[in-house]
């Protein structure tokens, strides 16, 4: 292959993985979630997590360094989904309790529990049809605010992805970490085969002239 038509072909590699990642990039940032309540999307951790297909659902009570969240913080369920929220045992005593006028979930564990590995089962129906806003009252003021959607008649918006399960502080990046890593490859590859065509040009080039002319 001549020096030329490889050039070619390695820049229109370069420029189609390239696009390629942008497009993987743009649909990740393109999620749809509902649109939750102020009080919800300020609350402490701020993990999503659609759960919708699943009979049975874990929410963790105390999650989070300070154990003041709630893990998953947004939760978008079917009806007929069994929540159960799991006490951890770290940030003192907690409870489960539907923010007064929040939403159509009567969401309520009783009196605040410190103890790790304590229980409050909730069974979806269709009357909790919508988004409800709970928090745990002791820590309320401190951002432990959590969100429940129920059913498919909920509207939604485009967001970035969800918790992966990395650490809060770069969970919710807006795009997944393996879309950076792609167009940041993708970027360095362009860089590459600009710097090799400019070589190629400058030098090749002009040297298999020069090496022509000596002939």
């Amino acid at each position: 292959m001549k020096r030329r038509e490889f050039v070619r072909t390695a820049g229109g590699a370069t420029a189609v993985a390239a696009a390629g990642a942008g497009a993987a990039g743009t649909a990740a940032a393109q999620e749809q979630q509902p649109v939750w309540p102020s009080g919800v999307t300020s609350g402490n951790l701020g993990s999503y997590r659609d759960a919708r297909g699943e009979s049975e659902v874990t929410v963790q009570v105390g999650a989070g360094d300070s154990g003041l969240a709630f893990d998953p913080t947004m939760l978008w369920v079917d009806t007929g989904t069994t929540i159960t929220f799991e006490w951890t045992g770290n940030g003192g005593d907690h409870n489960v309790q539907t923010v007064e006028g929040g939403g159509p979930a009567s969401l309520d564990s009783g009196d605040p529990v410190g103890e790790e590995g304590y229980t409050y089962e909730y069974e979806v129906t269709e009357e909790d049809a919508g988004i409800t806003h709970y928090h745990c009252v002791p820590h309320t003021a401190v951002g432990m605010h959590g969100g429940l959607a129920v059913g498919g008649d909920i509207e939604t918006e485009s967001t970035g992805g969800g918790n992966t399960g990395w650490p809060e502080n770069i969970a919710h990046v807006g795009v997944p970490l393996h879309a950076h890593w792609v167009g940041i490859a993708a970027i360095l590859g362009i860089a590459l085969t600009f710097v090799f065509t400019f070589y190629l040009l400058k030098y090749g080039e002009s040297a298999h002239t020069g090496h022509g002319g000596a002939q």
